[in-house]
């Protein structure tokens, strides 16, 4: 895999919150994303997630508390906890979580 500019394929992403996958390492994947200050609904997931913000803040609802993530910090998502997206998050979002095998 070669260099990868994240900031810039976010930014030529054709729709905000669809994730692209960048790559994967084993069962793991690492997608990016583009965050267009839209909330979105809850959701949970069988397997935790990690969260990096690389440019912009995500606000997020998780385990009944709010979270503020700022550019350069992460957050964990562990699995089973219902988390949703506050309005008002913009940036780039890296998300780094567990594949089902490719096909």
């Amino acid at each position: 895999m070669n260099v990868v500019d994240i900031r810039h394929t976010a930014a030529e992403l054709p729709d905000a919150w669809s994730s692209h996958l960048l790559g994967r390492v084993g069962s793991t994947g690492v997608k990016v994303l583009r965050m267009d200050g839209r909330a979105s609904a809850p959701e949970s997931h069988d397997v935790a997630e990690a969260l990096l913000v690389m440019d912009g803040t995500l606000r997020l609802v998780a385990d009944g508390g709010e979270v503020e993530v700022r550019a350069g910090d992460a957050y964990v998502v562990e699995a089973g906890v219902v988390h949703a997206v506050r309005p008002g998050s913009t940036g780039t979002l890296v998300i780094v979580e567990h594949l089902a095998p490719p096909a």
